[in-house]
């Protein structure tokens, strides 16, 4: 049991610290806006991150994957989510000279939309659960879910401590804001090539049951 759970953790761990769109906005909010803006970003992100880890466990535990419509949708918004977030900051201009160039109103409304549109997403999780917890499978069943949840959630809570700690920091801070303009360009060709690449693996299949 203790092993499932320190799995189910690591399993967090990895999925919340890989690199993605959530960490690049992680970083210009927490540059911008500071660690409390930061912290309430991440916190939507941990919503998101509950969603995908049950979806995922559940894949795993049922023996199955889950029915693809789900993810076909969800592949539908998150690629045009991604696309508006990436034009967003293609075109963004700062506001005054010392004004940053993105800032939401909302940042734990935007981590919210950004865990639950991931394009990390069921894949990730499902490659990334699988490999850790696979040598014991034969342990899993669905009473086991909630509290495997739980332990992935406070995984990517860790992650996600470590993250905000580091973007905070002075240093980091003034690295990002002398770089800033090149730093939110490329996001935005980064958010545009996940949103394309959501809507390529989505698209044709809602076509096809058309």
């Amino acid at each position: 049991m203790l092993f499932l759970l320190a799995a189910a953790a690591l399993a967090g761990f990895i999925y919340g610290i890989s690199p993605g769109p959530a960490v690049l906005a992680l970083m210009g909010i927490s540059a911008g806006q500071g660690r409390g803006a930061a912290t309430r970003f991440v916190t939507g992100l941990l919503a998101g991150d509950a969603v995908w880890a049950a979806l995922a466990l559940a894949a795993i535990i049922g023996a199955q994957s889950i029915g693809t419509l789900v993810f076909e949708v969800l592949g539908l918004l998150c690629g045009g989510y991604l696309l508006w977030l990436g034009f967003a900051a293609l075109r963004a201009r700062p506001a005054g000279a010392d004004a940053p160039l993105v800032t939401p109103s909302r940042p734990l409304l935007r981590g919210l939309a950004f865990g639950i549109t991931n394009p990390k997403g069921y894949p990730v999780a499902v490659a990334t659960f699988t490999a850790l917890l696979s040598a014991q499978s034969a342990s899993l069943h669905w009473g086991l879910l909630p509290v495997l949840v739980v332990a992935a959630v406070l995984g990517s809570f860790l992650a996600y401590g470590i993250l905000v700690a580091l973007t905070g920091l002075a240093p980091m801070r003034r690295l990002y804001r002398r770089h800033e303009t090149s730093i939110v360009r490329a996001s935005g060709l980064i958010f545009v090539g996940f949103g394309l690449h959501a809507l390529a693996q989505s698209v044709p299949g809602l076509l096809a049951r058309g």
